[in-house]
């Protein structure tokens, strides 16, 4: 492996010209800075992680912990993270924390022991206490999900409000049975989106019905099983939301199975307008999240942190739409803020 030596000598300068050219630090003639960069490129040179570590304390990269590494909601939000991490010179170290051999505790170490530089959760499921005391001394940023009643920068959108949005979609069109297959209860994003639900319904005076509110945890199996028994029931419902796009279509797929139609014997909507919502059949009603944006403005706003720059706001809310399609049976196919 080529070191700094080395493309001095290729380039026939000092190492001290080349530590210039590769820092972006001090004055170097313009012959000078071609030759260095001449020299990495030919050699294939990769500076020195350990070393650049020991000059500056900063080991440019960043640590992001997923919930769920094979949900496609978090695809874009990481697309965001990346890409921008890469513009300021980053790179991004990527931990599942639904993998078996997850511990939070170790991806705080990380940050404690200077492995990283600063941290990006996407999941608020981890010891409360000792996220809030890492984010106290760290830069750390909370993406998609909150925790209430703390200081922690956070980026995400109004769950409550989005869900909300949906339900009162599925009232203005008619329907008066509607369930909903909840996340995870234990979950914020799950409290919140159930929340959202039952408000819609109350302010329309439509009872809320504990039977027709089935809990799921995200995945297309528990939208499809859920489904099968809402359809079950004496009673079911003319209408389902789904509180996200994999549940919602395992819903669908259920319907389908009974030689039920989605929209014309039972609406369903979902969450997140992952890209196979609009892909689908029927094509997916569902709230539609700037996955990307959430992605790009958390790490900025961790950039911010990390530079030791004095945050103007904290907590970013960011806008959310509802995406009309096929399956909830209006006939518009556009995309709307009610």
């Amino acid at each position: 492996m080529p070191t700094i030596k080395d493309v001095a000598r290729y380039a026939d300068v000092s190492v001290a010209t080349v530590s210039r050219v590769l820092s972006k630090k001090g004055s170097v003639s313009k012959k000078s800075k071609q030759k260095v960069l001449k020299a990495v490129k030919q050699l294939n040179y990769k500076p020195n992680a350990l070393g650049r570590y020991l000059r500056t304390s900063h080991t440019k990269t960043i640590l992001m912990v997923i919930p769920d590494i094979t949900n496609p909601f978090f695809s874009n939000v990481i697309r965001g993270i990346q890409t921008t991490a890469a513009q300021l010179g980053y790179e991004v170290l990527i931990i599942d924390s639904e993998h078996a051999d997850f511990d939070s505790k170790k991806g705080f170490r990380m940050l404690e022991q200077k492995q990283v530089d600063g941290l990006i959760m996407l999941t608020s499921r981890v010891d409360h206490s000792t996220f809030i005391e890492v984010a106290e001394n760290y830069p750390t940023v909370l993406a998609c999900e909150y925790i209430e009643g703390t200081a922690i920068p956070t980026v995400s959108i109004d769950n409550v409000s989005a869900a909300r949005k949906m339900t009162e979609h599925l009232i203005f069109l008619g329907y008066s049975k509607i369930a909903h297959i909840a996340g995870p209860t234990t979950t914020v994003l799950g409290i919140d989106r159930l929340q959202g639900f039952k408000q819609a319904l109350q302010a329309r005076k439509i009872p809320v019905k504990q039977s027709l509110i089935q809990e799921g945890d995200y995945s297309m199996e528990s939208g499809y099983n859920l489904m099968l028994k809402l359809l079950a029931m004496e009673e079911r419902p003319d209408a389902v939301f789904a509180a996200n796009d994999e549940m919602a279509m395992g819903a669908v797929n259920a319907a389908k199975s009974l030689q039920l139609k989605v929209p014309e014997d039972i609406a369903v909507t979902g969450f997140d307008d992952i890209k196979m919502a609009s892909l689908f059949t029927p094509s997916l009603t569902t709230i539609s999240q700037p996955a990307f944006h959430i992605g790009e403005k958390s790490m900025k706003l961790l950039l911010s942190q990390m530079n030791k720059e004095p945050l103007s706001l904290s907590q970013y809310v960011l806008e959310d739409a509802l995406v009309i399609r096929e399956s909830c049976g209006d006939p518009l196919t556009s995309k709307i803020n009610r």
